[in-house]
């Protein structure tokens, strides 16, 4: 999958060291994956939350970070909607951001 764009990881584990890690490993992960549906996700995030107009929620580090996704499957493109502290998800709309 191609990951749009990794630049908003990278500033926010910047910002937030105990974040890197976790993020990189997503990161990586997720560039070697094939995604055709949500279904596929959820074989391997089992705590992810799958929301409506393709967006996911992934929990990073023992929740402790949230991040959202939108998913283009057919062209395999994810975009990176958010990532932040669970308290500043619990701030935001996941299903609109």
């Amino acid at each position: 999958m191609r990951v749009i764009a990794k630049k908003r990881l990278i500033e926010f584990w910047g910002k937030n060291k105990k974040s890197k890690q976790p993020l990189a490993a997503w990161y990586y992960e997720a560039k070697k994956a094939h995604w055709k549906n949500p279904a596929e996700i959820k074989q391997n995030y089992k705590s992810a939350s799958i929301l409506k107009d393709n967006r996911v929620v992934f929990n990073i580090s023992g929740n402790s970070f949230r991040l959202i996704v939108k998913i283009n499957y057919k062209f395999g493109i994810i975009y990176i909607r958010f990532i932040g502290t669970h308290s500043e998800y619990d701030n935001i709309n996941a299903e609109e951001i």
